[in-house]
């Protein structure tokens, strides 16, 4: 490889090449740009906390490791390690690609070993009950039924949820338009349920008075724009406070409950796969996982050579 003859340039200058690749050539989102960039900044204060002035082309692969430990000892746990490395291994690789180095240090950095962690999920009885504690009475409480069981019946990010649009609903086919990470589209199943919800919140929404640029938004706040993330966590906090719930939930809760009443009654890992947009069927596998233990406690609950 013939690496482009050039000073050693400043990080600052590299990076904003590298953010522009991220979004152009990667299509990535906002928030995964924003988190690859605040790992690099954590590296860049690390190494002038140690009083190292090196360039992005001369850290060394014990650099990093340096890193993660450094990180560690300051209470950075090890799936956060992994993924500030993550973010790491992304700018080598644009580097290696752009032929600005000739030697990708991250690759003899090992990941931090951490286990396979099991998202909380919800019971059918606890999400009806979060659907009902719903005051249908308040002017936003069609909507949070309606952007709930949306949330359930399709299993969507809430990044999902909160851009789909009328124009994304075919509901005669039961079908919506998802565009999932990195700007990739997909057709998602919708329920009855959920149409029929969605259907009533439309009589609500017809009476809004929506702001410019936001008409083609499906949920929309009072002041008829698209809703923020943090109004859809915010609605599930209070729904749970309301029952007494006492998992901590959000918004990804009813995205794992959605995979894992699938898997549980026999769905294939692959269907569901495509219905989450997973691009690996290795980030699906999580909820056989699940099942297993599931059908391990059904086990030990029900089997008559599990008694004592």
């Amino acid at each position: 490889m013939n690496v482009r003859n050039l000073k050693p340039e400043t990080w600052n200058h590299i990076l904003s090449d590298f953010v522009a690749w991220l979004k152009i050539e990667k299509a990535l989102s906002a928030n995964t740009v924003e988190a690859y960039l605040n790992d690099l900044k954590k590296l860049q204060e690390y190494l002038y906390s140690v009083g190292s002035s090196a360039t992005p082309q001369e850290v060394t692969s014990a650099m990093l490791s340096d890193f993660l430990v450094y990180e560690g000892k300051h209470g950075i746990k090890a799936r956060s390690q992994a993924r500030m490395l993550s973010g790491v291994r992304a700018f080598y690789k644009y580097l290696l690609m752009d032929n600005i180095i000739d030697a990708d240090p991250t690759r003899l950095v090992d990941s931090p070993k951490i286990g396979v962690k099991l998202p909380d999920v919800l019971t059918i009885q606890e999400i009806d009950a979060l659907l009902g504690a719903i005051d249908l009475t308040l002017a936003a409480g069609q909507r949070n039924k309606a952007m709930l069981e949306t949330l359930y019946s399709c299993g969507l990010r809430v990044s999902e949820l909160i851009s789909l649009r009328l124009s994304d609903t075919f509901f005669k086919e039961g079908y919506i338009k998802v565009k999932g990470k990195g700007g990739k589209e997909r057709l998602a199943p919708i329920s009855p349920k959920a149409i029929n919800e969605i259907n009533l919140y439309m009589l609500d929404r017809i009476k809004i008075n929506i702001a410019k640029g936001h008409e083609d938004f499906l949920f929309l706040n009072r002041r008829g724009k698209a809703l923020s993330r943090v109004m859809v966590f915010t609605v599930i906090k209070n729904l749970a406070a309301a029952i007494g719930l006492q998992k901590t939930i959000s918004p990804h809760t009813f995205r794992h409950s959605f995979a894992t009443h699938l898997v549980e009654r026999g769905a294939d890992l692959r269907a569901v796969q495509e219905m989450l947009g997973h691009e690996s069927i290795l980030t699906t596998e999580i909820y056989a996982h699940l099942d297993r233990s599931y059908l391990r406690e059904t086990i030990v609950e029900f089997h008559p050579r599990s008694k004592k």
